[in-house]
């Protein structure tokens, strides 16, 4: 299972590398030590601590402006994959959004999506429908 360091974490879930070290300290993100010594967090505890997050309204979702053209791209972590005979479904936590995607379950074996692993949702709409609150 991938594991994650406090900076990666920090970016997956939108908020500062002290804020991920203090929810780590008061216990609300689960860590373990590496044989260096360094703080990390399971990949699978990461996304179920995202999901939580995002479901709270909790901190989160602040994360830098991107320095690339592409101005839909999610970057965040795994939280659920489905798998069918032929198509898949994956959730991906980025921030306090969530995505969902139907793909190819041969493109998910390709790229090794599972929980837990860290993933960029890419969006191209050609239409966007608007609603009033």
């Amino acid at each position: 299972m991938q594991s994650y360091t406090i900076g990666q974490a920090a970016r997956l879930l939108g908020v500062s590398p002290d804020t991920a070290r203090r929810w780590a300290d008061a216990g609300r993100m689960a860590t373990h030590r590496d044989e260096g010594g360094r703080r990390l967090v399971d990949g699978r505890d990461l996304a179920a601590f995202s999901v939580e997050l995002a479901q709270s309204g909790g901190e989160g979702g602040g994360a830098e402006e991107s320095y690339t053209s592409v101005r839909n791209a999610f970057p965040g972590i795994v939280t659920a994959v489905r798998l069918g005979d032929v198509a898949a479904q994956v959730e991906i936590q980025a921030g306090p959004h969530r995505l969902v995607s139907l793909l190819t379950r041969e493109a998910v074996e390709e790229l090794g999506l599972e929980v837990g692993v860290e993933a960029t949702a890419r969006v191209k709409a050609t239409n966007v429908h608007v609603d009033r609150a």
